[in-house]
């Protein structure tokens, strides 16, 4: 029997194996959600680099509000395409790990796409 932290290592390899598919060379946006926060990094899997991330964690943003909200996730939603679009991304695809599409991850995606990136 398989715990529930290895089913979803196991969704999230699925999920990125489809991605490396469909790639074509554009970078990755990969999320990683907690109970209490949310992270997200634009990955270029072909040189192995960050070139842009954001978090609840960060100095900054914990002074505003917790990370456990939809709302949290639409502002670093926001803040990572506006860092993205400064480090030259325009296209990403994007990477749930292993999360379903909803809640937190979809209120993140959404702001991202109005912030102007493309996935």
């Amino acid at each position: 029997m398989k715990t529930p932290r290895e089913k979803m290592m196991r969704r999230a390899q699925r999920v990125r194996a489809k991605l490396r598919k469909q790639a074509n060379g554009r970078p990755r946006l990969s999320v990683v959600r907690s109970s209490k926060n949310i992270a997200v990094q634009v990955i270029d899997d072909a040189r192995g680099v960050t070139l842009a991330a954001a978090s609840t964690q960060e100095k900054d943003f914990k002074s505003k509000s917790t990370g456990s909200t939809a709302a949290a996730a639409a502002e670093i939603g926001k803040l990572i395409a506006e860092r993205a679009s400064k480090a030259g991304v325009e296209e990403v695809v994007f990477d749930r790990g292993g999360y379903m599409f909803h809640g937190r991850i979809k209120a993140l995606a959404d702001a991202a796409r109005e912030g102007g990136l493309k996935f």
